[in-house]
């Protein structure tokens, strides 16, 4: 027979705590993140239906009926945010019903070697597919992580990998690592040496002064104009173009706007956007003279 409403509302009152209880038997299976209020939300909605649906002439006290439909309930709820295959959902309904069914007859939650039987499967068998069930699950990327720190972490946080270069980055450092090495090969013949011996191959000043003949502030001189000369050509390519740019007037001007022109038609920008290591060939015929710059002994 079934309820009156008075019963019913006394009977799920008295049976909350069952909710706790089953959410703390399920969660165990569920990682971290997995939110248990969730869990005991869907849980005290499956004793309410426990509650509408419970028939006493059967013979199945109130609780163990509950208990099996609050755990149906967990597991509905997180079934339904998963992104498991058909297969495993139709064998999921399928173990649902073989525990309810037993839960029925033998008037108890049934153990593990009753359900593989009604099921024709192993115990094996059985706990790899629960194994499936309580693994996916699907969260979104805004929930909150509990990572045991003071801070508000969201599982976007958690997961980016933050030594992961971003394609957009990656492009944008090939390309100023080639108007680098443009930009290099089209330094003034003295100022590419001293900043290739210094930089790339370790040399001091005194190696390179002793190389080039000259006195150690000669090339520290050398390479403060090199730097300067690298900085205003490579910087040359990022400034937008508004409009006619006006003609440079002064000898300095007029070769600093040459060697920057030079950098940017040294290579087109497929090249550019290469690799670092790709092999690169110094144009034949650049607009400042450029020599193949001899080995250092």
């Amino acid at each position: 027979m079934g309820m009156d409403i008075a019963e019913r509302n006394a009977r799920i009152e008295e049976n909350l705590p069952l909710v706790k209880h089953v959410v703390y038997q399920v969660a165990v299976h569920f990682p971290r993140h997995v939110d248990r209020e969730e869990l005991a939300r869907a849980g005290a909605l499956g004793l309410v239906e426990a509650a509408q649906r419970y028939d006493d002439s059967r013979g199945v006290p109130f609780e163990r009926f509950a208990a099996q439909r609050v755990r149906g309930a967990i597991l509905d709820s997180v079934r339904a945010a998963d992104w498991a295959p058909r297969s495993v959902r139709l064998l999921a309904r399928r173990l649902e019903s073989a525990e309810q069914h037993l839960a029925s007859e033998l008037g108890r939650l049934p153990s593990t070697d009753e359900t593989a039987e009604a099921m024709g499967v192993s115990k094996a068998e059985l706990a790899k597919l629960r194994d499936r069930l309580f693994r996916s699950v699907v969260l979104a990327l805004d929930h909150e992580a509990n990572d045991d720190s003071d801070e508000d972490l969201s599982l976007v946080d958690v997961l980016s990998d933050d030594s992961a270069v971003e394609p957009l980055e990656e492009l944008e450092s090939r390309e100023l690592h080639n108007y680098l090495r443009d930009a290099v090969h089209l330094l003034p013949e003295r100022q590419r040496l001293v900043v290739i011996g210094y930089f790339l191959e370790g040399r001091t000043s005194k190696d390179l002064a002793d190389f080039l003949g000259v006195t150690e502030s000669r090339v520290s001189q050398l390479r403060s104009e090199a730097l300067r000369n690298l900085k205003i050509g490579i910087e040359a390519q990022y400034e937008a173009n508004e409009g006619e740019a006006e003609s440079p007037t002064g000898r300095v001007a007029k070769r600093q706007a040459a060697y920057a022109d030079g950098i940017g038609s040294a290579s087109d920008w497929k090249g550019r956007l290469s690799s670092w290591d790709d092999a690169y060939e110094v144009p034949e015929d650049p607009l400042l003279p450029v020599t193949p710059v001899p080995a250092l002994h």
